[in-house]
């Protein structure tokens, strides 16, 4: 730069001196020539030439003028070139993006995604923000918006560590010690299963259940005369508890079959054996009501040979004990009977470290928050020990017996009441005790996440399922429009949007009606189950569809009936309550709102709310039949009437009634006859 300011100046300053070198060469001449010349002409040519101080100022103008010039000029070509494009946005994504995660990995909005999707297969009206896209569906976005795909190799390959809790290694024998036997009472409804746990506990529980039937499972720890302890599992024998009667063979080592003697083998006791057939637990047969006069045991053990219950009597290892659960008649025999065979099957458990064991039933209550009933299994349970089950956790703050006694340990075998669960356990899950809080925040964290994962898979797995079935039927509407003229095509389409609008109030109506919606609400976690499993049994979904809405343990709430009115469906409630003001609530909002405790009594409800909402079925009963004889017409008044000559051959023809006009077995005319006139003949 240097070099070049150089050179201008010195080129200036040589055009300086060249200019007033032809300065002074004129001055002279117009010396010689003044006296040719006015003085007007002499002072106007001075003017037109530049004076040398006014040179330099000209000078020192023009070069600082060059070197800004200049500066600017090299501080230009020093920085880098732009380039001629614009480079593509980068996105980075990976498989199973959901709708908004793409939406934000792209920096655009939701509506975004739904428009780049619009003219594919895709299904756009099911997709929702949460909806997982495939890779093709991905690959389009992102065509479609302008930019460019980059693969995330890190969300694509990354796997997460199991922080799962798990049950410890089998114990030293050394360190066991014998347990009480946890045992089942099972058998079909009404047999007296209570009624005989009443006598060994001495206590009048059948007397508290509505109906006489038990719809929970009740622990309770029975002490026997001899000093022998006994933990018993008093299961529900209605149909509907099945389910919770296979939870009581889960965590059982004996079970005790009670079938009555003057009713026989049923239905729930057939259930029954076959639990204990699947769990692998000896069956003691308790034969109850042997104090009647029908009694007949020796029927019931003949009737047991079919189903691989062989007794003692008839050279099997199934012991038979005759009792009476009302008269309380060889009650201490089947004490013994069950702790004898307690001993030969030697149960022993583990009393030191972590604790184990199982939810038998869980329930909320309105002072103490989700209470659970467990049988420990494993270890000693204290106050302040941190448990896990299912997707909830809990720092124990109060143990309770089936009294409702405060307890400070538990001990294996013994069933103890809960409280301080974060969330309510389902019942059946396992109980494992961790070191602290924020392991057990994490087992949480991790059984959700496993949870989700599996729910993901599912999703993407269905949504494979949808594309290839939308990618079907856009292939089959191109075949079915690719030979079709353009106008016929058009027609087809206005036909098929003709068949696709929306339907009219009173079609709109009739298939509401033909639609039950549902909220089941129950006071512990094994009822809801229970009804759940009856509702599934429903199969006639093809005539009136039966929809559950939502279920749930504890009493109905405000959200139930604001849930229920936007379904415009039925709540249930199985031995919950429903205030007064969310009665009125439900009445003002014209909700349906069925109490019920009695479970068979609930069924029946809903039998009969869904028989309500059947459509009309048109039955015809034939009162007469008519053969056509003859054929003719008749004058009446301007017209002529046709007319049939028929005979009768069954039943009788009346006026007023409806006929149907049968030809080759097929109906042609439907209808009422207009005129009936009877002809007698005089042969």
């Amino acid at each position: 730069m240097n070099r070049k300011i150089l050179k201008l100046e010195n080129l200036l300053r040589f055009h300086t001196i060249c200019r007033q070198l032809h300065s002074l060469c004129q001055r002279r001449m117009l010396a010689q020539w003044r006296h040719m010349f006015s003085s007007a002409y002499a002072v106007h040519t001075a003017q037109l030439y530049t004076r040398p101080w006014q040179t330099d100022a000209l000078l020192r103008a023009a070069l600082s003028q060059r070197r800004l010039l200049v500066t600017k000029k090299e501080k230009r070509s020093q920085k880098s070139p732009l380039p001629s494009t614009k480079s593509k946005k980068e996105v980075e994504v990976w498989l199973g993006m959901t709708v908004e995660e793409l939406a934000r990995a792209m920096e655009k909005d939701i509506d975004c995604v739904y428009e780049s999707l619009m003219n594919t297969a895709i299904d756009i009206d099911s997709l929702e923000t949460h909806s997982r896209l495939d890779e093709v569906w991905i690959k389009e976005v992102i065509k479609k918006s302008g930019m460019k795909l980059k693969w995330s190799k890190l969300k694509q390959d990354k796997v997460r560590e199991n922080k799962d809790a798990v049950k410890r290694p089998q114990a030293d024998p050394a360190l066991l010690i014998p347990r009480s036997p946890v045992v089942t009472i099972m058998g079909h409804v009404d047999h007296g299963k209570t009624t005989l746990l009443d006598k060994l506990r001495k206590t009048q529980v059948a007397a508290m259940e509505a109906g006489g039937i038990t719809q929970h499972i009740g622990a309770f720890l029975v002490s026997l005369p001899s000093g022998e302890k006994i933990t018993f599992l008093d299961t529900p024998g209605h149909a509907a508890f099945s389910a919770m009667r296979a939870r009581g063979t889960q965590v059982t080592d004996i079970v005790i079959l009670v079938v009555a003697a003057d009713d026989g083998v049923m239905k729930q006791t057939v259930e029954s054996i076959q639990h204990a057939k699947d769990a692998h637990v000896p069956i003691v047969l308790a034969i109850n009501k042997c104090d009647k006069a029908e009694a007949d045991p020796e029927k019931v053990k003949k009737e047991l040979l079919a189903y691989d219950v062989v007794c003692e009597d008839y050279g099997g290892d199934v012991q038979a004990v005759h009792v009476s659960a009302l008269t309380g008649e060889n009650m201490m025999a089947l004490a013994e009977a069950t702790i004898a065979l307690a001993e030969m099957l030697e149960l022993k458990a583990d009393p030191t470290g972590a604790v184990e064991g199982t939810v038998i039933e869980s329930f909320t209550d309105k002072g103490r928050g989700p209470v659970t009933t467990a049988i420990i299994q494993r270890g000693t349970l204290r106050k302040g020990s941190i448990l896990v089950a299912g997707k909830s956790w809990a720092k124990v703050r109060l143990m309770f017996d089936e009294n409702g006694r405060a307890v400070n340990e538990a001990y294996p075998s013994m069933p103890v009441g809960i409280i301080g669960w974060r969330d309510l356990p389902s019942a059946g899950d396992e109980i494992l005790e961790v070191e602290s809080e924020p392991r057990a925040r994490e087992v949480v964290d991790w059984r959700k996440y496993e949870q989700e994962q599996e729910k993901n898979k599912e999703d993407l797995k269905l949504i494979e399922e949808k594309r290839k079935e939308h990618q079907e039927a856009h292939r089959k509407d191109r075949e079915k429009y690719g030979t079709v003229h353009w106008k016929e095509r058009s027609y087809i389409k206005y036909r098929e949007k003709r068949q696709q609008q929306p339907l009219k109030p009173k079609e709109k109506l009739e298939r509401d009606s033909n639609v039950l919606p549902v909220i089941v609400k129950g006071d512990v976690d094994g009822s809801v189950e229970a009804i759940l499993n009856v509702m599934d049994t429903y199969d006639a979904s093809h005539e009136c569809e039966l929809d559950l809405v939502h279920f749930g343990v504890g009493d109905i709430s405000e959200n139930d009936v604001n849930l229920a009115e936007t379904f415009h469906g039925v709540i249930y409630g199985f031995n919950v309550n429903a205030g007064n003001v969310i009665q009125q609530l439900a009445a003002k909002k014209g909700v349906k709102i069925k109490l019920h405790k009695i479970i068979y009594r609930l069924i029946e409800d809903l039998q009969e709310e869904l028989s309500s909402r059947l459509p009309c079925i048109v039955e015809e009963h034939p009162i007469g039949e008519a053969s056509i004889l003859a054929t003719f017409s008749i004058t009446e008044g301007k017209k002529k009437v046709p007319v049939a000559g028929c005979r009768v051959q069954k039943g009788q023809i009346e006026k007023q009634k409806k006929f149907k006009l049968i030809r080759n077995g097929h109906v042609i005319w439907k209808g009422k006859q207009h005129k009936t006139v009877s002809f007698i003949s005089s042969h």
